[in-house]
């Protein structure tokens, strides 16, 4: 597959905005949809709209083997050693929220969470309403001035009560690939759980959940292609079966009577409710076409966009760029910067009128933020689809947007 026929499973791609081509720059807060992606919510909206598990007529079934074959497709695709580690959630914000109430009902007053100073708020809040209820401690990891986490303190960090270590694969702001087997090596010596936020990784970094080692992975479909509303909660098999229920409801449950209820095994237990019958099987194509990006020349290509932008804000006069790893190979097409003298709200609404969809401000991680000493960035984030035509017009129009603040 060649960038064109790429950009034309994306539609989007070929519109425009204020009658100037849209440059799509905002990936890492929500991917473009494509057609595959598409014509499947159509084909199970239209086609195979009907409850699962439930029914025994045909409608019924094949939504659910559609749904069952999507945990499988998820399974082989992240590497999990058996489907039934695979909990379809919303999206990596109720992945983090079921993980931190149903696995928080073990921890006791004083038991420890580390949580690295690199987190989107989504895997820091979920545990800060945990330590108030449990009245728990957390602990923070830092990073360095390149982004990278700090290891070389991480053993310090630990004790014989920090119960897990919350980290990102890649940080949504800084766009550093956190070296996850490492962390899961040091935190396993200690006895201690690995959570990964995979939102930002699963799109950008081959993932095997085997290979990083880590307890719990955590992603979001509406970053990886899919349909929003879709998302995966990846938990050890013998960790999940140890886990009680998030919701009760139906499809949960495997006998309710007035003096008792029994639990379905996992994953049901997890997934009460009617879940995202259109929703979940998109993840299918999604996974599809994110095999197909990996073709070496769309690899390569990808590759040559991110060394130049990466080289060229880190030498932008005037320009602070946030996430610059001593490896350049430990960085995503993600890049996070602020410009001396002009607000990252202004640059953001100059460069849309321009055609250019950026992210400015805090992006769901102000600790962080309040970290760099800023209060808030502009974002450019790419994906496969984005030409190097459109990274050196992003350049061009930034430097003619500053010129127009100052």
């Amino acid at each position: 597959m060649n960038i064109d026929e790429l950009r034309s499973l994306f539609p989007q791609t070929a519109g425009k905005v204020y009658g100037k081509p849209l440059v799509y720059l905002d990936n890492a807060a929500t991917s473009l949809r494509p057609l595959p992606v598409v014509r499947k919510w159509e084909e199970m909206s239209l086609k195979y709209n009907s409850n699962l598990h439930r029914a025994v007529h045909f409608t019924a079934v094949a939504a659910t083997e559609e749904y069952e074959s999507t945990r499988e497709a998820v399974a082989s695709f992240i590497g999990a050693e058996f489907p039934e580690e695979i909990v379809f959630t919303s999206g990596t914000t109720q992945s983090v929220n079921l993980l931190a109430a149903t696995l928080g009902k073990s921890f006791s007053e004083g038991d420890e969470i580390i949580i690295s100073a690199a987190e989107h708020h989504s895997n820091i809040v979920p545990w800060q309403l945990l330590k108030d209820s449990n009245k728990l401690i957390i602990k923070v990891l830092p990073i360095n001035e390149q982004g990278e986490l700090r290891l070389d303190l991480l053993p310090s960090l630990l004790s014989d009560r920090t119960k897990i270590c919350c980290v990102s694969q890649v940080s949504n702001v800084l766009g550093v690939v956190n070296p996850v087997r490492k962390i899961a090596d040091t935190c396993h010596a200690n006895g201690t759980l690995l959570l990964v936020d995979g939102a930002q990784g699963i799109p950008h970094v081959e993932t095997d959940v085997r290979r990083m080692d880590c307890d719990f992975y955590a992603f979001s479909g509406h970053k990886m292609y899919a349909a929003p509303g879709t998302g995966v909660l990846y938990g050890k098999k013998h960790l999940l079966e140890n886990l009680p229920p998030y919701m009760g409801g139906g499809e949960m449950i495997e006998s309710v009577s007035w003096d008792k209820t029994t639990f379905a095994p996992i994953p049901r237990r997890f997934e009460a409710g009617t879940q995202n019958i259109s929703g979940v099987p998109t993840l299918k194509p999604a996974i599809e076409l994110i095999k197909q990006m990996r073709d070496s020349d769309l690899v390569a290509r990808t590759s040559e966009l991110k060394d130049w932008m990466l080289e060229t804000m880190a030498s932008e006069p005037g320009v602070t760029l946030y996430g610059n790893p001593h490896d350049a190979e430990n960085k995503i097409s993600l890049f996070s910067i602020a410009v001396d003298g002009v607000h990252h709200e202004d640059l953001a609404l100059i460069l849309d009128k321009m055609g250019i969809a950026t992210r400015s401000g805090q992006m769901c991680a102000e600790p962080l933020m309040d970290s760099l000493g800023v209060t808030g960035l502009l974002r450019a984030s790419f994906a496969p689809y984005n030409t190097m035509d459109e990274a050196r017009y992003f350049v061009e129009s930034l430097r003619k947007a500053v010129k127009m603040l100052r």
